[in-house]
């Protein structure tokens, strides 16, 4: 059976694969994001940072499927990725207050015996409700990895469970970071056995 290898250190992306079953190995690719010439658009970002994640990984293997994310929100026709402080954190989350946005993620899969590789974008729109400042003072105050959120919060745990009203596409996407329904049907059609 051929061997997963998650190119992640992503805690909540390496629990989702352990909650289906599926064994994998992690390996962090250690790709500076904020390389020059990067895509402006969500999509070609997410799709050009799982690339090269999976592929760096891949170079350090000489067997198995190695798997890359990248996710980040798109908002107001602007990037939203992991805030630097709890500052813009908090302006974001005004911000996305009352409003929609989009939630990419890019999946990268690459065969590092024979350098095959197939690839996805997953978008997931979600609506938020409308917060006040005194319930996103109370999440950021909850949680002190609201610095390692693409969107600066997490929409599965603490009181930022209840800011997401709805969504329109992957939940697994948005909670996790991850769709992993796109994901393990990638894998099949890569080789890797689902048992």
């Amino acid at each position: 059976m051929k061997k997963v290898i998650l190119a992640t250190t992503s805690p909540y992306r390496q629990e989702l694969f352990r909650l289906i079953g599926i064994e994998f190995e992690a390996i962090g690719s250690d790709v500076d994001e904020k390389f020059d010439g990067r895509p402006n658009g969500p999509d070609e970002l997410v799709e050009e940072l799982a690339r090269q994640k999976a592929q760096a990984v891949a170079e350090k293997v000489n067997k198995g499927i190695v798997v890359g994310f990248d996710s980040v929100g798109w908002f107001g026709g602007k990037i939203l990725e992991k805030p630097k402080s709890k500052e813009e954190a908090m302006e974001r989350l005004k911000n996305l207050s009352g409003s929609s946005f989009q939630f990419y993620t890019g999946i990268f899969l690459v065969d590092a015996e024979n350098g095959r590789t197939m690839k996805s974008v997953v978008k997931t729109d979600v609506n938020m409700r409308d917060i006040d400042e005194k319930e996103i003072e109370k999440y950021l105050s909850q949680d002190d990895k609201f610095s390692t959120y693409a969107l600066g919060f997490d929409p599965l745990v603490h009181y930022s469970a209840t800011f997401v009203k709805n969504i329109s596409g992957s939940y697994n996407n948005l909670t996790r970071g991850i769709p992993i329904e796109c994901v393990v049907e990638m894998l099949k059609k890569m080789g890797v056995i689902i048992d």
